[in-house]
Formats: C-alpha cells, structure tokens, sequence
C-alpha cells in the first residue's frame, strides 16, 4: 500500500508528535541516556512553544505509561479540577447558564507542570535542566513560527489590540502579527521558565530535590501568586460577551497534586487497551470495542463503506453513555464495570442497523434509570447561544474545516532501548483561551467549560472536581506483551480518529503509516463537550478521499455527510514495539508538521 511517508523503524528508540522540533527534542533526551519519560517531558515543553495556539504551560495532561522495571500500566493525571470557588449558584448568580469558553471563568487549577515533574521525579533519569533547556533555548531564541500559528494570532488581532492587551504585547511584536516561519520569541516565558530552574537548583545537587523545588515554585511560589494576582484583580472579556474575573487562588494551587491511578481497560481479541478513567472520556474507545467485537469487521475494507457505518454507529451508541454516565468517579458513581461488560456490549451491538441513528440513546444500567432520564432532558434543553465575545472552545480540526478555525491540541508517544512505554495528550492554555498574565507569559486554560451548570448530571460543576476531559492518549497490549502507543489532538474526535487507526492495525494488518493515512472519519452527533455544547445528530464528516461510490453508499445509509477535503482531518501518532524488540513510529501527514524519528 502506497503510504505518504515511511513507517520508522529501529532498536534504539522511537519519539513521534505533532511537531518535528518537539520529536527532535524528545530524540536529543534518549541520546543523552534519557528513558522514554525524559523524552515525553522535554518534547511536551517544547511542543508549549511551537504549537502556542495549541497547548500552554498552564494546561492540564493525561498520560498512560507502561513502566518496564515495574512491568506495570499506570494513568498519570494532571488534570487540574475546578477551583473552590467554582460553585453552579457562582456562575448562575453571574447570570451564565453555560460556562464560557474563554476567559478567567473558564479555568482550572493547571496541571501540566505538576504531571511533568511528577513522571520526571518518580520515572525519569535526566536532571531537570536537560529536559527545560530545550524549551527554554527556543523561548528565548526564537523558533520558526507556524504559518497556523500566525493564522490564529491574526484572527485574533483585534481582541489582543482592545481587550486581552496582554496577549498583544507578546503576540503582536510592535503590534503586527508575526510573520510564518520567521523565528519569534516569547522571553516573557523564557524568564518564568528560568526562574522556576534557578529556584529549583537553588535546592542542591540532587536530581529529586530540584524536580520538587520545581514543582514547589509553581503550585507554592511566584507562578501560583501570580495567578492569584491575575484573577483577583483583572476582569478579562469572555464568550459570554462580558468581563469577569476569575475564581482560581494560590491556596486552589497549593492543595492539588496530580495522581497515579489505575487504568481502565477491556480485553479485544488478542489485544487489551488501556485508558484512562471516566474522568475522561477514554472508556468510550472501551466501549465502541467491546460493541463491535461481535462484528466482523476483518471481512470489511478497511476505508468500505461497512466498515464506517459500522464504527461511527457503535461511537453513537457509547458517547451516549458518556453523556449519561461519565464524571469524575470521586464525585459520582459511575457503573463502569457494567458499561464495559461483554453482556452490556452485546445488548447495545443489537442496536446497529443497516440505517444510521438520529437519536441519542444511552443504555439503561439497573439503578441509574432516573439519571439516564434527567441527563437526556437536561441535554435536549440546552439551549444553543451564539458566540460572543472572544473566540471559544477547543480549536479542533473538526471545526476548522467546518467553521474556519485552525489548530487542535497536541500528542507524543515514545518508546525507549529499555522497553517503556508512554502516551500523552498535552492541552489548554491556549493562546486563545485567556489573557496572558503579564509577569508569566502565558495565559491560564478554560478547561472548566466541558462542565455542565445543570444539577444532577455526572459531569455537574462542582468545586475541586475534574471536567470530563476529552484528552485520552492509549496503551495496547497484544498476547499479554506491551505493544503500542498512540493518539491524537482533537476534542471530542479523539476516541475516533484513534479507533480508525487501532481498528485498521488490528483487522487487516496494516502498518502504522497505512492505518494512518488512510482516510479518516467522525461524528458530531453527541453533544459536543466544547462550549456551545452543540450537536448534529446523524453527522458524519469523513475525507472525500474515501471515494464518490463510498461517500453514496453512506448517504444512502442515512449518515448526513460533510465532505473533508483530503488530508484534513485527524493528526494521529503512534509507536509500537514488535516482539522482537524492532521499534516503528509513524506520524500523520496532515497539516506537514508531525513527524516520528528513531534509529
């Protein structure tokens, strides 16, 4: 099968994501004597540069992690939860009924650095300075802007001129947008970045001592102050079409700290797939598997219109459950043995039909009926604001090709000599989320906003709860042996883009690079978890390289399609360690700048 680019192979190590300077990055700490955690870190600092648009140092970060001294898959979460402060009656009082999409309201403690100093301290091998320096260098030097990158800062030119002035005096130099791929620096961050390594150091020699001296400088010094001081006292323009300030504190910051957890998962043929909890919104990828596991899709094409039908119709049937059931398990009762049971499955699989569904239909597991019935008409009567104010949500490739704007999150898997293993969805803190805070650099997330601000429902706001979070990278073993890493940007599409590649792999032995470029697919026919919170029932958006009989096939089917162009959608990574310990690595073609390096 002709492929856009070579599958990587090699024995050493394998680094792949979303932008080539980041996988360099991430290839320099093996060289160095790094394992697999080293790499990941320095590649997601770096990726904080490159890809501003996409991820920021005040984002939040899931990773799931095959350790190979403990032999063991663990979640690492860094995903901040909602301040104190952040009760529905606070926002119902501000007259909200949605939180925005942007602004000061919409975050929440920042986890990214916690999760990063976490894996290095308790899994890494490289002294902390070896794994910032790359961000810092390109911070303070300068990098090569992408043209997308001063895309988005254009679109934006007039909120960053007459509302977010802070977000103007770095991204609009002299006030003009930076040119692509001229160098441009941000110094501001450089400093912050610094500091934190000098205070750190300041410690002593030890490896661990200065890791938590770093740790200690973001949640317990100058950087938590400084978003205290930000919040308290600067009223920033939000989607709502107003100015408000924010509810995050130092003390919110001092008090949290990221969390190791044990996986979700689910056996699949001879494979198991791990996840991460309902949290998140990984148990769906679970879920479509064990939907489908009774279908035989081996005897499909792997881009035949049976073979779409069948995976966005399972998809269908467990984001409805995500709907229903999924939250953060240390506040809501989430009956995820039953959702991920063989019997359940098999109830749901028999709702497939030759036709496409229109309807939202969450299963009903035996006591949670009443919730089943209050999340389906909490859903169906929200109501769909326009959007006001300053840009909003998660800037999905989904919806740049649907509504013009650019850009997702960001993935990197890597595998190392040593046999471990990792997979980590960086996000927030976009550039276009919230004002930068002048003595940082950076702007805080809006992650708060996939809270809902109606009572009763599993993912209902509620102060020090995490927001069901759309980032969900992977870890797949086959025959009991460690095998791959994979995932990819893209809010809500994430589960599907992954499932197009896992499914391809799986059934019709294709390599990386094959599974990856062949056309991609999803659907928007759930609620979205972004603000507006929007749905399309029966959508499907899938490339139109699939091919006029397909795509006729499929309309026939009852699916409501929105042509892609080709090589729009999905920016997928993965790596894989065969059982003779060769490495292979792939990375997306679409939008030029993902790309695996190994030896």
């Amino acid at each position: 099968m002709f492929t856009t680019r070579p599958e990587i192979l090699g024995t050493f190590g394998v680094v792949t994501s979303t932008h080539w300077i980041a996988t360099a990055s991430g290839m320099a700490m093996l060289e160095k004597g790094g394992n697999a955690f080293d790499a990941c870190a320095a590649a997601a600092f770096v990726l904080q540069v490159v890809e501003p648009h996409l991820v920021g140092p005040a984002g939040d970060m899931p990773a799931v992690f095959y350790s190979a001294d403990k032999k063991k898959v663990e979640v690492l979460c860094a995903q901040g939860p909602a301040p104190q402060a952040a009760t529905i009656a606070a926002y119902k009082a501000l007259g909200l009924d949605l939180i925005p999409g942007s602004g000061l309201l919409a975050t929440v403690i920042p986890g990214a650095f916690g999760g990063w100093m976490t894996l290095l301290r308790d899994h890494g091998r490289l002294k902390l300075r070896d794994v910032l320096e790359p961000a810092i260098g390109y911070f303070e030097n300068g990098h090569p802007m992408l043209p997308r990158v001063s895309d988005s800062i254009r679109e934006l030119t007039d909120l960053f001129s007459n509302e977010w002035t802070s977000s103007g005096a770095v991204y609009l130099p002299g006030g003009n947008v930076p040119e692509a791929r001229k160098l441009f620096a941000n110094r501001a961050a450089a400093a912050t970045y610094k500091r934190i390594l000098s205070e750190a150091e300041a410690k002593g020699s030890d490896r661990q001592e200065q890791i938590q001296g770093a740790y200690d400088a973001w949640y317990k010094g100058f950087v938590a102050e400084a978003m205290d001081r930000f919040c308290r006292t600067t009223e920033v323009m939000d989607s709502s079409g107003r100015r408000n300030k924010g509810l995050l504190t130092a003390d919110d910051m001092a008090k949290w700290q990221p969390s190791y957890e044990t996986p979700a998962s689910v056996t699949y043929h001879d494979w198991e797939v791990f996840k991460i909890g309902p949290w998140g919104q990984g148990p769906a990828f679970l879920q479509t598997l064990k939907i489908l596991e009774g279908v035989d899709l081996a005897g499909m094409g792997p881009a035949s219109p049976e073979f779409v039908h069948h995976v966005v119709e399972a998809m269908k049937l467990a984001f409805a459950d995500r709907e229903a059931y999924y939250g953060d398990p240390d506040f809501v009762k989430v009956p995820l043995a039953t959702l991920l049971s063989e019997d359940y499955a098999a109830g749901r699989r028999g709702l497939i039909g030759e036709q496409a569904s229109l309807e939202l239909r969450p299963g009903t597991v035996p006591g949670y009926e009443a919730q089943v019935a209050h999340a389906l008409k909490a859903l169906g009567a929200i109501a769909q604001p326009g959007q006001g104010g300053a840009s909003v949500g998660e800037p999905t490739m989904a919806s740049m090709v649907a509504a013009g704007r650019k850009g997702d999150t960001v993935h990197i898997d890597v595998i190392d000599k040593w046999g471990n293993m990792i997979a980590a969805t960086p996000s927030g803190g976009w550039l276009q989320s919230s004002p930068v805070i002048p003595e940082l650099g950076f702007p805080l997330n809006s992650r708060a906003q996939m809270f809902w601000l109606e009572e009763g429902l599993p993912s209902s706001l509620a102060p020090g709860k995490r927001p069901r979070t759309t980032l969900t990278p992977s870890i797949a073993f086959e025959n009991g042996q460690p095998r791959l890493a994979f995932g990819t940007p893209g809010g809500d599409q994430q589960e599907q883009w992954q499932l197009g590649l896992f499914l391809r792999r799986v059934h019709h032995g294709l390599n990386l690079q094959e599974a990856i470029d062949l056309p991609l697919f999803h659907t928007q026919h759930f609620p979205s978890s972004f603000y507006p919170r929007s749905s399309r029932p029966g959508h499907m958006m899938i490339e139109e390289s699939i091919g006029a009989a397909a795509l006729a096939e499929l309309e026939r089917r009852g699916h409501r399609i929105e042509k892609a162009p080709a090589w729009t959608v999905g920016r997928l990574t993965a790596a894989e360690r065969s059982a003779d310990g060769l490495l292979r690595a792939a990375a997306t073609p679409r939008l030029m700048q993902a790309y695996a390096a190994g030896r």
